[in-house]
């Protein structure tokens, strides 16, 4: 009996392995959209910092803010369905797509569209290039305001 248990768990963890082997290019295209999107507020947030010194006591607020905006602690699933008439704008959030995949690909659930994915990438894009053109101005006159 512990022989059968030992090797059904064996099996198991080699199923997992193999599974996450699966989609790690995916995964890793993940993370590099979650690093450019957090380059890009990161940049927004810091030049305007600069600017009006009493934002950074609203970052930490907008951060928690962007938490429960997001599916961190719920599934996309049950916001579309109590809201589906918000769904596009739900999906604007570009950190929404990319939870939900995260979420389709370790948890195995099938909430997921490529199609959202997609519009991350450009909202993400468009924080990314905002926030280096705004960076790019502000940074003529970083010495003289600090």
């Amino acid at each position: 009996v512990v022989r059968q248990q030992v090797d059904k768990g064996t099996q198991q963890i080699t199923a997992a392995a193999a599974a996450a082997q699966e989609g790690i290019k995916e995964r890793a295209l993940l993370l590099g959209l979650l690093g450019l999107l957090g380059l890009g507020v990161g940049i927004s947030v810091s030049a305007l910092t600069v600017r009006y010194r009493d934002l950074a006591l609203l970052v930490s607020f907008g951060v928690s803010l962007w938490m429960y905006i997001s599916p961190v602690a719920y599934p996309t699933s049950l916001m579309i369905q109590n809201f589906p008439g918000l769904k596009t704008v739900f999906m604007l959030n570009p950190m929404t797509p990319i939870i939900e995949y995260f979420r389709a690909a370790f948890l195995g659930t099938t909430t997921f569209n490529a199609w959202y994915l997609l519009l991350s990438a450009g909202v993400t894009l468009l924080f990314l290039f905002l926030g280096t053109i705004f960076f790019n101005r502000v940074e003529k006159t970083f010495m003289d305001t600090i």
